[in-house]
C-alpha cells in the first residue's frame, strides 16, 4: 500500500486542523493504521492508531483533543486535531502495519508502510 498525507498547515493555538492519509495500491481497511509525528530534534513519536472499524488508541498527550478515523469508501484515514497547542508542531506521518497484522502497536518499528509527512505548525 502507498500512503499520501495531506492537510497540514499553520494553525493558531486553540485552533483545528484535519489531516488526511489517502491509500493507493491497496485497501486501507485491511490495515492497522497509525499517525506519528516528529518535531525538530526529537524522535518520531506515536500519536494515534486505528484497527478495524472502531478500535482506536491515542498518546496521552493528544487524548481528548485528537480523533482518528477512516472512510473505507474513500480509502482514506483522517486525524482531526482540535485545541491545538504549540507543542503539537511537528511533521505528521501516516503509516500502516503489514497486511496480515491486526494488533495495534505504538512503536514506529511496527509499521511497514509510511507516507511522506505533512507539516503542522501551531503558532500565534
Amino acid at each position: 500500500v502507498q500512503l499520501q498525507a495531506s492537510g497540514g498547515g499553520l494553525a493558531q493555538p486553540g485552533g483545528s486542523l484535519r489531516l488526511s492519509c489517502a491509500a493507493s495500491e491497496g485497501t486501507l481497511s485491511y490495515y492497522v493504521m497509525g499517525w506519528f509525528r516528529q518535531a525538530p530534534g526529537k524522535e518520531r513519536e506515536f500519536v494515534a492508531a486505528i484497527a478495524g472499524s472502531d478500535y482506536t488508541r491515542y498518546a496521552d498527550s493528544v487524548k481528548g483533543r485528537y480523533t482518528i478515523s477512516r472512510d473505507n469508501a474513500k480509502n482514506t484515514m483522517y486525524l482531526q486535531m482540535n485545541s491545538l497547542k504549540p507543542e503539537d508542531t511537528a511533521i505528521y506521518y501516516c503509516a500502516a502495519r503489514g497486511s496480515s497484522i491486526t494488533v495495534v502497536t505504538t512503536s514506529r518499528r511496527g509499521y511497514l508502510h509510511w507516507g511522506q509527512g505533512t507539516q503542522v505548525t501551531v503558532s500565534s
